[in-house]
């Protein structure tokens, strides 16, 4: 016998963490399946909307702006600009003070770990005295154990963009050794638990050892390694102790913040109703009459079927597993769906490797209510799609993930949730 839900997300993502808390406040019984661990402990932990328009190298000061202008392909032109500030309000109150942006409709300018300047919607609230429009100058502190963040060379590349103030970067000794191969997890938890080292404790030792080379900057970053459970206590001792605002810079996998941010959605999750089942992949599906009946979760060898009145797939795209392709062909993983592409696979990538790459955009289309179709015929009435796992956009160019997925996960959750 299946296990019954009105409302079914398949994927555990930004896009399927938001379709199912806004599926379940409309009141429907939902569940969300997730597979691995999402791709949040890959990401910086920022929120964008729109940083960059197509063909556009200035960073986007209003997101909003813009959107009227995308192709009609786009997500954005799908849902449409209000759906962007109902995915994002959806956002602010899930996670709560634990993020910034919200007082305004306009970018933040957040400075990156390579020393770029990221516009960006939503920021951790550790992040907020890093901002680039604040003119206060600045002090980089990169730890000569920990790579990824290299502190003068991220200041040389601020002060060659013309940020409003100095900048500067310094590299400092951890007060303790890990192994060769630990990560910043690891230099998180020993000043979460401010680990015992000859000196004092390890917040105590790097304190001192920032402070003897700052000089009169006002505010401190470093790379976002500061704590993970007891993180505002450590970046708020740190400040104590140095007398000036410290906040962290984003950095590459595994991001603390992403992480951090993972946790957030999920407890929101929870504490709006939404049922979670992890750890097993859907592998196969039943449809009859242009529905979805069931779908079926490969446990151990078994398949469990999972039935629900509506479903939304946000598996992400090729990053995330929705999206396979071998030699010949690209489609979407679970049911099947059409994902427009060159026939020519050549034409896939670009020579230049910063180039403009096709396979970015792969994806499944869909209508104006989200639902995947090839052509203009719905592949089935009661999928709605959400995230990576739909094309016609560049979201890395674009420096649009995020939005997109608040965007189209607020509309597919809340309107498969009304149908139920």
């Amino acid at each position: 016998m299946a296990i019954e839900d009105d409302v079914l997300v398949i994927g555990g993502g930004i896009a399927g963490l938001s379709s199912a808390i806004a599926a379940a406040e409309t009141g429907a019984r939902t569940r969300l399946i997730t597979h691995k661990q999402s791709t949040l402990g890959n990401a910086s932990g920022l929120v964008d909307v729109l940083g960059y328009a197509p063909d556009d190298d200035t960073p986007r000061a209003d997101p909003y702006d813009a959107i009227a202008q995308l192709p009609a392909e786009h997500p954005y032109s799908k849902v449409g600009a209000d759906a962007v500030r109902e995915g994002l309000a959806l956002f602010d109150d899930a996670v709560g003070d634990r993020y910034r942006g919200s007082h305004s409709a306009a970018n933040a300018l957040v400075p990156t770990h390579a020393g770029s300047v990221k516009p960006t919607a939503r920021y951790p609230r550790s992040t907020a005295p890093g901002l680039v429009s604040d003119d206060r100058d600045m002090l980089l502190v990169g730890i000569d154990s920990v790579t990824g963040f290299d502190a003068p060379m991220a200041a040389d590349h601020l002060s060659a963009v013309g940020v409003p103030f100095d900048v500067r970067g310094e590299t400092v000794r951890f007060p303790k050794s890990f192994p060769q191969d630990a990560d910043v997890t690891r230099y998180a938890r020993a000043l979460d638990r401010d680990e015992s080292v000859d000196d004092g404790t390890v917040r105590e030792v790097l304190a001192d050892r920032v402070e003897a080379v700052l000089e009169d900057e006002r505010r401190v970053g470093f790379p976002a390694m500061l704590g993970d459970s007891r993180h505002e206590a450590v970046r708020t001792e740190l400040q104590d102790r140095l007398g000036v605002d410290v906040f962290e810079v984003p950095t590459g996998p595994p991001s603390l913040p992403g992480l951090r941010l993972e946790d957030a959605l999920y407890d929101a999750a929870e504490d709006a109703g939404v049922r979670i089942t992890s750890g097993n992949p859907i592998v196969d599906f039943d449809a009859d009459g242009g529905r979805v009946q069931q779908v079926l979760m490969d446990r151990l060898g078994s398949e469990v079927a999972y039935e629900a009145q509506q479903y939304v797939l946000a598996t992400g795209g090729p990053v995330g597993g929705g999206i396979e392709s071998d030699r010949d062909v690209v489609e979407e993983s679970i049911f099947g769906l059409p994902v427009e592409h060159p026939e020519d696979r050549y034409e896939w990538f670009d020579d230049d490797v910063w180039g403009d790459h096709a396979y970015t955009e792969f994806g499944v289309s869909v209508d104006d209510d989200l639902r995947p179709v090839a052509g203009e015929e719905v592949q089935f009435e009661n999928l709605r799609a959400a995230g990576n796992v739909i094309g016609g956009y560049d979201f890395a160019t674009e420096k649009s993930g995020c939005g997109v997925s608040l965007a189209t996960g607020y509309v597919a959750g809340s309107e498969a949730g009304e149908l139920t």
